[in-house]
């Protein structure tokens, strides 16, 4: 209880770059929020991401996160005037000691957006204008992902001197199914439009404006709160499972899981509300 009583007045504390409310029932919308700077990411944004996922993980009365952007871009990426100094200026007596540091640096980044993929809520993005860099790293660790006709995504890491390091060059072949599409926009760093995304397969609807696009991606979160948080969140983290590993794992794994979860009371009371022709939406399941 105090566990969950912790996580829930972190979150109603509120974030610097981050703001979080309640949507729907069970359903918590996390939207970046320094419009004024096109929501660029600066070290107060990598620090916030972690403890709001991380508090939201333990807030039981959450079962979905849809993320959207501040202003008139969803974001611009890494904020290169506060962190820039960061990652050049790295401590230590000599060459070893200081990439040891900057490994170190690396990886509290990268965990900012795995944060995300190690939630078991689903995370819904819904991406409008410019989605550069990082950006691109953020939405490739969501669930589901949209966008409205005016956005873009650019990995933009290459004209900046660097290998995208946070996620994208491991995450994205994965979600677009092309190794050649990958390769192309991580090395000369194009921009590409929604349309293109949607035909790859980096989001799967695209929306005519940023009003409809955040409230479909709303629509979606309060459908997926109404089922089982037990089947919902099973389900996440077996598919996660199954993308990192072969068939025959994924199987085992799964058998083991549902050895347990099958033995829950939501499937008897889905199976009632089935035969007595309801919805999932009428059907009360305990927080998990």
């Amino acid at each position: 209880m105090a566990t969950q009583a912790g996580a829930q007045e972190r979150l109603r504390r509120g974030f610097e770059t981050l703001q979080v409310r309640p949507e729907k029932e069970h359903v918590l919308h996390v939207q970046l929020h320094r419009p004024d700077k096109r929501n660029a990411m600066n070290g107060a944004f990598w620090r916030e991401m972690v403890e709001c996922f991380q508090a939201i993980t333990q807030d039981s009365s959450c079962r979905a996160v849809v993320i959207s952007g501040a202003g008139k871009v969803f974001t611009a990426g890494i904020d290169l005037v506060e962190m820039g100094s960061e990652l050049l200026m790295v401590e230590g007596e000599d060459p070893a000691r200081k990439a040891w540091n900057l490994r170190r640096k690396i990886c509290a980044f990268q965990e900012s957006f795995s944060v995300l993929e190690k939630c078991p809520k689903p995370v819904i993005v819904a991406v409008h204008g410019a989605c550069v860099g990082a950006g691109v790293d953020l939405i490739c660790a969501c669930d589901i992902r949209y966008c409205s006709q005016d956005a873009w995504f650019q990995v933009k890491e290459v004209d900046i001197g660097l290998a995208a390091d946070v996620g994208t060059l491991q995450r994205l072949p994965k979600i677009v199914g092309s190794q050649s599409l990958v390769n192309e926009l991580a090395f000369t760093a194009r921009k590409m439009m929604a349309p293109e995304a949607q035909s790859c397969g980096l989001v799967s609807r695209v929306f005519p404006d940023k009003d409809s696009l955040v409230q479909a991606a709303i629509a979606v979160a309060e459908a997926i709160a109404a089922r089982s948080p037990v089947a919902v969140q099973g389900t996440k983290e077996n598919l996660i499972y199954a993308r990192d590993h072969s068939v025959p794992e994924s199987l085992r794994y799964m058998a083991a899981w549902n050895m347990g979860m099958l033995q829950s009371q939501d499937v008897v009371t889905a199976a009632q509300a089935a035969m007595d022709r309801k919805g999932p939406e009428g059907v009360p399941f305990s927080n998990l």
